[in-house]
């Protein structure tokens, strides 16, 4: 089964315009995913519906950040882009007859929705800004190291 990349994209793209501090134009962002612009517009609307994202019109205009990143957590992003699934794993039959099938579904279902929970959790205590700031701290040790070595 393909995973579905589309929260770690828009993340990506995310802490790009909010690095690069001014608007991005979906041909720039899509060539961060080497994906296709369209695809970059249609996820973007999502975010810019929930007032995270807007579009500036025009020369030098793009996608421009405009919520506060202290306060978007990374379950908000998950939410905008419709929830994907988290696991590609699943009972073989929903509804069993069997009762060892059934056993095994409750089994695993108990198991399947801790993680999910946790999993939110997490996402629920991690800002846009939590990462913002990691990727600066990371690039400034880059940059740094880069200038060593010249």
């Amino acid at each position: 089964m393909r995973r579905d990349s589309k929260l770690s994209s828009i993340l990506h793209v995310l802490l790009h315009m909010a690095h690069a501090g001014r608007p991005m134009t979906s041909d720039e962002l899509s060539s961060y995913l080497d994906t296709n612009p369209v695809l970059v517009r249609r996820v973007m609307a999502g975010l810019r519906e929930r007032g995270y994202v807007a579009s500036v019109k025009g020369h030098g205009g793009g996608w421009r950040i405009v919520c506060d990143l202290h306060r978007v957590t990374l379950h908000d992003i998950y939410v905008a882009v419709g929830s994907p699934t988290i696991f590609a794993m699943g009972n073989r039959v929903e509804q069993p007859g069997c009762l060892v099938e059934q056993v095994v579904n409750q089994s695993l279902a108990g198991a399947f929705d801790e993680a999910q929970a946790l999993l939110m959790q997490r996402f629920g205590a991690v800002t846009l800004a939590d990462l913002a700031e990691r990727f600066s701290q990371q690039y400034a040790a880059h940059q740094g190291a880069m200038h060593e070595q010249s």
